[in-house]
């Protein structure tokens, strides 16, 4: 039975583990070296090998622990599971809570660098309170033994958590996995949503709609979507069909885990070849070390089990929305084709800088964003 106890929750991974996963590093096994120039065959070699030997050697997972501990982590059980999250409070009396939802091969790490900015911001700027729990079966968040947490289910229990933290209505935001949930927050729960922002809307084509009608740039967009699914829908159809045989791999491998969501950061930014371009080594290797060290490879991929293909794109969406464009997401969908669905469309903008994974990569860009979309109307 649910409780509806939020509780107070300390991040500590014993000194055994922390030994175990150098131990494994130190003895990893890694294939030849690929054999054509740069990342066209994944991640190469000569860099899964130092960013291992940077883990082993140089990396402080306590540094991250104390951070985390220090933002103020929580836990509370929803639908028989226990859910993670942050919850930093704003001091200042007008801040409104705002819902922030990471996705896929993310955490709340992503998070971390906006909190000042969006708590505490200079006088003038929206204040907000940060609720940014960790999805079902990633991070500390628990894993479901069962079927059926896929995105509706986890935008019902996020509508809860809300309630439980005695937020009747509130902002929420997300990219990749957190735009579908943050999403069907506002399709599901329109009394609860007070304004929604996204940087991957979710939609597909109109009805009759004709692609000619697009212009020259958003069919360039469509375009590099579509030569993205291509080139790299290799780790999204094994995570959304065969998870389990996958996870065997990344539980035993921190070299494996490692090596599989970084390739993603190269891919996915605005990093001009390289990830560390566009987000720290120190953050690259915090949010590995949550996927490991919380053995949640499976699990997390689980979620595509669960959701893909997903079952809504259409549904309206009638609570306002916003929309920032980030030029290196790799995922982006015409303007046309998000105003059919978000019919409530108050904000849009396309950005110069930026891709996936904005709050690590330009933060303040991101926080600039997110002011913009949820300022008040005059």
């Amino acid at each position: 039975m649910d409780s509806d106890a939020v509780v107070p929750f300390e991040l500590a991974v014993p000194d055994e583990e922390l030994a175990d996963v150098r131990e494994r590093l130190l003895r990893v096994r890694l294939p030849e070296a690929e054999t054509a120039e740069g990342w066209a065959q994944g991640i190469p070699r000569s860099y899964v090998q130092e960013l291992c030997r940077y883990w082993r050697e140089e990396y402080e997972w306590r540094r991250l622990e104390a951070e985390l501990n220090g933002r103020g982590q929580w836990r509370t059980v929803i639908d028989g599971l226990g859910i993670h999250f942050l919850h930093v409070r704003s001091p200042r009396a007008d801040a409104r809570p705002l819902l922030i939802t990471h996705g896929w091969p993310g955490s709340v790490v992503e998070f971390l660098d906006i909190l000042d900015e969006l708590t505490d911001p200079p006088a003038g700027e929206p204040a907000f309170h940060v609720i940014a729990p960790s999805l079902p079966g990633f991070g500390f968040s628990d894993k479901p033994a069962g079927t059926g947490w896929g995105i509706e289910r986890i935008a019902d229990a996020w509508a809860e958590l809300m309630n439980r933290l005695g937020y009747g209505r509130f902002l929420a935001q997300g990219g990749d996995w957190g735009a579908f949930i943050t999403t069907a927050l506002g399709v599901r729960h329109p009394d609860r949503v007070e304004a929604l922002h996204t940087t991957m809307p979710p939609v597909q084509p109109p009805p009759g709609f004709a692609e000619d009608e697009l212009g020259e740039c958003e069919r360039a967009d469509l375009a590099a979507t579509r030569n993205v699914l291509k080139a790299e829908r290799g780790y999204l159809t094994l995570q959304a069909t065969r998870p389990q045989t996958l996870g065997y791999g990344l539980a035993d491998s921190p070299a494996g885990q490692l090596a599989w969501i970084v390739e993603k950061f190269q891919g996915w930014t605005d990093c001009g070849g390289h990830p560390e371009n566009a987000v720290s080594r120190q953050r690259l290797l915090d949010n590995a070390a949550v996927y490991w060290f919380a053995a949640c490879g499976a699990s997390s991929a689980r979620l595509y089990w669960e959701s893909i293909p997903p079952r809504d794109r259409t549904s309206p969406v009638t609570v306002p929305s916003a929309v920032s464009v980030f030029p290196k997401e790799p995922f982006r969908s015409p303007r046309a084709w998000v105003e059919a669905r978000f019919t409530n469309l108050r904000y849009w903008n396309v950005l110069e800088r930026g891709g996936h994974f904005p709050a690590l990569e330009v933060p303040q860009l991101f926080v600039a964003e997110l002011r913009a979309a949820f300022a008040r109307e005059s």
